[in-house]
C-alpha cells in the first residue's frame, strides 16, 4: 500500500531515462567518486564524541549478504497477512528481534476481511469480443509465477456483486474525472467505470463512483503509468508487464484505517462483537463492487468503447484512441468475498531506556505482502533486521540508549494499515510520551533516497543521511540532493502517482535544501501522527518499478532490478538505524518548530487566496491563523536558539519538543472524527497525498462558508497551544542554560 510508500509510484516511473543502477563511467578519472567524510558534530548533543564512536560501531554492522538471506527467507512463499506463510514470518522476525537482544514479543489481533472466493470479469457484448478476466499472471521466464498459494487478484474490501452493465471511462476516477463526463453528457448511473490506477489511492476510485451512480468498477493498470511506456517490460526490464496486476485494498482510508469494526479502539483477540461495530455499518467500507485488471485483460474492454473521444490528457498507451462510452461494450462482473475473522501478528521488540524509559522512539516496517512483496514491504524488513543487527552489535559494546527503542513489524498493512493501527489505539497512553515515529515500507525499489516527514523532522532526515555513506560515493545525503535536482528539472514529466511507494512532494518549499515530503497516509505512519500527534517520518530508496502488488515483486525482480548487490539495503539499514540511534541518545531533542511554522504560514497563504476565490468578498479572515503562525515562528526561532545553547537539565526543554506536535492534535476533522491533526490529513479525494490545514481546505472545497470559518478558528486555537508550548519550555530551558 504505500506506501501509501502509503499511500505508496516510485518517483523515477514518471521518466523513462531513470536508470535503476549505477551507470557505467567511460571515463572514471573525470568524476571521481565523493569520498565519505562523517560529521563531526551533531545537532541536539552537548559532547558528540561518545554517539559519533557509537554510529560508526553500528554502521560498520549492517551486512548487504545477510540482507539478501533475510529477504530470500521472508519472500520465499506468498505471505498474504493471516496467512499460515505470514504467521512464519512473524516467527523468523521474532527471532532475529530476540538474537538481537531485544525484549520480543507477537502481539495478535482479530479483524475483519475477506478473501476471494470467485473473481470473475467477462465481455459479453459486442458479439465476437472475447475476454474471461481475470487472466493469470504469465511472463515467459520467472521462477515464482506458478506458486498455488499465489492468490487470485482482487480487491481487499470490495462487496460481493453480480453486476452486468455498458462500460465507461473515467480515466483516473478522480472527482474532476467524473465531474468532466458529467459536462460531457456521459451518464455514470447503473454503468461499469473502468478507470486507471495512478493519481490518488485507489479507495478513492469506487468512492466517487459511487457518488455518481456507477454499480461496479474495475481498476486497471496502463502501460502508460507503470507499463512498457516507462520502459522494458519484466522479464527484460524492471516495468510491468501485459498480465501483472496491482492488487490492494480500497478501504476509505480517508475516513478510518485499521479493522473496520473497531475505529478508535484496539481490535484484540478476546474483543466481544457486542462492543464492534457490525461490519455492516462500518463507514470505511465500499458499497460498490470493485475489481483489478492488468492491462491486458482491459485491452478488449477499452478497444471497444465508443462514444466521444476522450479528453486527451486521458489517454493512455494501449494503441487505439481512448474514447469515454457508454458501451456498446459490457462487461459482466461475478465478485464472490469470502468476510471472516484472521489473526494479525504484530512482532514488537524493545530495548528498555537508561535514563528516560517512558520516552518511546519507535520505528516500524510493515511484513504482510500481496504476494512475495520483495520490494514491498519486505526489502524494508530485510534492512530493518541489519538495523536491529546493529543495534544488537552496540548492546555487546556496554551501550544502553537512553530513551526506550521500539521496532515494530506490522502485520495486514496492506489491507488497510491494520496491525499498526491496532497498536496505536491499543497503546495511546504510553505514545503520549513517544518522541517520534520512524517508517520504512518500501525500502529499496533502486537507488534514489527519498524521504517525508513532519517539517519538524525535516532537518534531521537531512542531517541523518549526511551521517551514512552512499554506495555512489560521499553521503547519502549528498547523493540524495544531487537525484532530487534532476528530478526537479524532469518534474514536468512526472505522473503524481499512487503506483508503489513514491516520495511525497512538500505543500511548501521554505528552505532552499533537498526536499522532505509531507505525510499523507497509504503507510504505517499515519495512527501515530494523525490519530495521536507523534511527528513522524518516512523514508525509501526508488527507481523504476513497475511490478508493485503483482506476482512479479519477488525475489528474481529484485536481484535483477532492484539492487543486485543489496548495498543499497545496507545502506537504508545503516539511515533507518541511524534515526533512531540519534533521536533515542539526544541531550536535547532534534525538532525545528520555527521551519514548522514557516509551512503552516506558506499553507495559510495559499488557503486564504483559495478561499478569496472561493467566496469573493464573503471569504473569511485569516488574520488570526496568521497571527498564530506568526506567534509560533518567533516561539519556535527562540526555541532553536535555546536548543542551541542549554547544557544543563533539558527535561523541561524536550517535553515541550514532544508536546509541541500534540498540540496540533483536534476532536476531529469535520465527518473524519478519527483523524485529529489540524495541520495533515490524507485528502478525502486524494488519499495518499497530503491535504494540508485540512479542515479549512476540504470546506473551503466543498464551499461551506461557516465550516470553513470554525475550522480556521479551530485552527487558530491549535497553532496557539503550540506556540505556547515552544514559549513555556524555552523559557525555563534559558534561564537555566548553564546547569541546575
Amino acid at each position: 500500500m504505500q506506501r501509501v510508500f502509503a499511500a505508496l509510484l516510485i518517483w523515477t516511473l514518471t521518466f523513462v531515462s531513470s536508470a535503476y543502477a549505477q551507470p557505467n563511467n567511460p571515463n572514471p578519472a573525470a568524476s571521481a567518486a565523493p569520498v565519505f567524510a562523517p560529521p563531526t558534530s551533531i545537532a541536539g548533543y552537548h559532547d558528540a564524541a561518545s554517539e559519533l564512536q557509537a554510529e560508526k560501531t553500528f554502521l560498520a554492522v549492517p551486512d548487504a549478504a545477510l540482507a539478501k538471506e533475510h529477504l530470500r527467507i521472508l519472500t520465499s512463499a506468498p505471505h498474504m497477512a493471516g496467512s499460515p506463510e505470514d504467521k512464519k514470518t512473524a516467527d523468523y522476525v521474532l527471532e532475529k528481534f530476540k538474537e538481537a537482544g531485544l525484549d520480543a514479543y507477537i502481539q495478535e489481533y482479530k479483524v475483519w476481511m475477506n478473501l476471494p472466493a470467485e473473481i470473475k470479469v467477462d465481455v459479453v457484448a459486442p458479439q465476437g469480443v472475447v475476454m474471461h478476466g481475470p487472466t493469470p499472471e504469465h511472463v515467459s521466464d520467472d521462477p515464482f509465477q506458478s506458486d498455488p498459494r499465489v492468490v487470485t487478484a482482487y480487491n481487499e474490501y470490495s462487496p460481493s456483486g453480480d453486476v452486468t452493465a455498458d462500460v465507461v471511462y473515467a480515466n483516473y476516477g478522480r472527482l474532476e474525472d467524473f465531474k468532466k463526463l458529467q459536462e460531457m453528457g456521459i451518464d455514470v448511473k447503473g454503468k461499469i467505470a473502468i478507470v486507471r490506477y495512478g493519481m490518488n489511492f485507489r479507495g478513492v476510485k469506487p468512492y466517487v463512483a459511487e457518488q455518481f451512480g456507477a454499480i461496479g468498477v474495475i481498476i486497471y493498470s496502463d502501460p502508460w503509468d507503470d507499463g512498457y511506456f516507462k520502459g522494458d517490460k519484466y522479464p527484460l526490464g524492471p516495468m510491468r508487464p501485459d498480465s501483472a496486476v496491482q492488487r490492494g485494498s480500497i478501504q476509505y482510508l480517508f475516513r478510518y484505517p485499521g479493522d473496520p469494526t473497531t475505529p478508535g479502539f484496539a481490535s484484540l483477540p478476546d474483543l466481544p462483537d457486542s462492543k464492534r461495530v457490525p461490519p455492516e455499518k462500518a463507514t470505511d467500507l465500499s458499497k460498490v463492487p470493485t475489481t483489478p485488471l492488468s492491462y491486458q485483460d482491459a485491452t478488449p474492454i477499452m478497444a471497444n468503447l465508443g462514444g466521444p473521444d476522450s479528453p486527451r490528457d486521458w489517454q493512455g498507451a494501449l494503441p487505439f484512441t481512448y474514447h469515454v462510452g457508454p458501451g456498446p461494450v459490457k462487461v459482466h462482473m461475478v465478485l464472490k468475498q469470502n468476510y471472516q475473522w484472521a489473526t494479525m501478528y504484530d512482532v514488537i521488540g524493545m530495548l528498555k531506556g537508561s535514563q528516560s524509559p517512558d520516552e518511546w522512539v519507535v520505528s516500524g516496517n510493515h511484513r504482510d505482502a500481496w504476494v512475495y512483496g520483495a520490494v514491498d514491504p519486505n526489502s524494508g524488513t530485510a534492512a530493518m533486521l541489519e538495523s536491529v543487527h546493529g543495534i544488537g552489535q552496540l548492546l555487546k559494546t556496554g551501550w544502553r540508549p537512553k530513551r526506550t527503542l521500539v521496532f515494530c513489524s506490522w502485520d495486514g498493512e496492506e489491507e488497510g494499515l491494520l496491525g499498526s493501527t491496532e497498536f496505536a489505539e491499543q497503546h495511546a497512553d504510553e505514545l503520549k510520551n513517544a518522541v517520534a515515529y520512524f517508517n520504512m515500507d518500501v525500502a529499496v525499489a533502486g537507488p534514489n533516497f527519498g524521504a517525508s516527514a513532519v517539517p519538524s523532522l525535516k532537518q534531521f532526515e537531512r542531517d541523518v543521511a549526511k551521517g551514512v555513506p552512499s554506495p555512489k560515493g560521499g553521503s547519502v545525503y549528498e547523493q540524495w540532493k544531487l537525484s532530487s535536482e534532476k528530478e526537479e528539472k524532469e518534474r514536468n514529466s512526472r505522473v503524481n502517482s499512487a503506483l508503489g511507494g513514491s516520495p511525497r512532494e512538500p505543500n511548501a518549499k521554505v528552505k532552499q535544501d533537498v526536499n522532505v515530503g509531507d505525510l499523507g497516509s497509504g503507510s504505517d505512519f499515519t495512527p501515530f501522527l494523525q490519530h495521536l500527534g507523534v511527528p513522524a517520518t518516512d523514508i525509501g530508496s526508488h527507481g523504476p518499478y513497475g511490478v508493485y502488488h503483482s506476482v512479479f515483486d519477488n525475489f528474481a525482480w529484485f536481484t535483477k532490478f532492484g539492487d543486485p548487490t543489496f548495498v543499497y539495503e545496507k545502506q537504508m539499514a545503516q539511515v533507518f538505524g541511524m534515526q533512531a540511534l540519534r533521536m533515542a541518545d539526544a541531550d536535547v531533542l532534534p525538532f525545528d518548530y520555527e521551519e514548522y511554522a514557516k509551512e503552516i504560514a506558506a499553507y495559510l497563504k495559499s488557503a486564504e487566496q483559495k478561499s478569496k476565490d472561493t467566496f469573493g468578498a464573503q471569504s473569511p479572515s485569516f488574520t488570526a491563523a496568521q497571527q498564530a503562525a506568526q506567534r509560533m515562528q518567533k516561539a519556535g526561532a527562540e526555541m532553536l536558539k535555546t536548543q542551541t545553547k542549554a547544557t544543563g537539565d533539558t527535561a523541561m526543554m524536550n517535553d515541550a519538543l514532544i508536546n509541541t506536535e500534540r498540540a496540533f492534535v483536534i476532536d476531529g476533522l469535520p465527518g473524519r472524527p478519527w483523524f485529529k491533526h489540524a495541520i495533515y490529513a490524507p485528502g478525502e479525494y486524494t488519499g495518499y497525498a497530503a491535504v494540508v490545514i485540512p479542515g479549512v481546505n476540504e470546506s473551503i472545497d466543498r464551499k461551506d462558508l461557516a465550516t470553513t470559518q470554525q475550522q480556521l478558528q479551530v485552527l487558530s486555537d491549535a497553532i496557539n497551544r503550540a506556540a505556547g508550548v515552544l514559549e513555556k519550555g524555552a523559557a525555563p530551558a534559558a534561564g537555566g542554560a548553564s546547569g541546575k
